[in-house]
């Protein structure tokens, strides 16, 4: 597996799933919490990113690759902002729902439970293996 662990939330009817599949890869942009967007600037290339809908669907739908790390967000002039760029990787077998996770006592320290507003939080590698497992999906 890749050397960190990330889930980046995204509401389907702004930026789905199936875009970034269709994309291959995306700028990820607009994150406008200093916390969020200290994660981004942790993320390094290579790292492994869940994929989540929020909102909508409440689930986590894919796997993605950070392919370029942390640089500043052009649609801003104040420098207090950063992206990364992600690149699909694949689909989940299944989905794993928020209740599904919030129903498993070993992520009950994963920051999509813990830190529910926050739009990119880091992950382990065995809460990321745990959903894996939920999902039937292999790398």
């Amino acid at each position: 597996m890749a050397k960190g662990y990330w889930l980046v939330k995204s509401e389907p009817s702004v930026y789905p799933w199936e875009r970034l599949v269709k994309e291959k890869r995306t700028t990820w942009d607009g994150v406008r919490s200093f916390e969020a967007r200290n994660n981004l600037r942790a993320m390094k290339k290579g790292d492994l990113v869940l994929f989540y809908h929020s909102n909508e669907g409440k689930e986590v739908v894919g796997l993605a690759t950070v392919s370029a790390e942390a640089t500043p967000e052009k649609t801003t002039d104040d420098g207090e902002w950063s992206v990364v760029e992600l690149t699909a990787k694949k689909a989940l077998t299944k989905p794993v729902t928020l209740a599904q996770i919030k129903a498993e006592k070993k992520l009950a320290g994963f920051g999509l439970v813990k830190k529910s507003r926050l739009s990119v939080v880091p992950a382990t590698e065995a809460e990321v293996e745990l959903i894996l497992a939920l999902s039937g999906t292999k790398l």
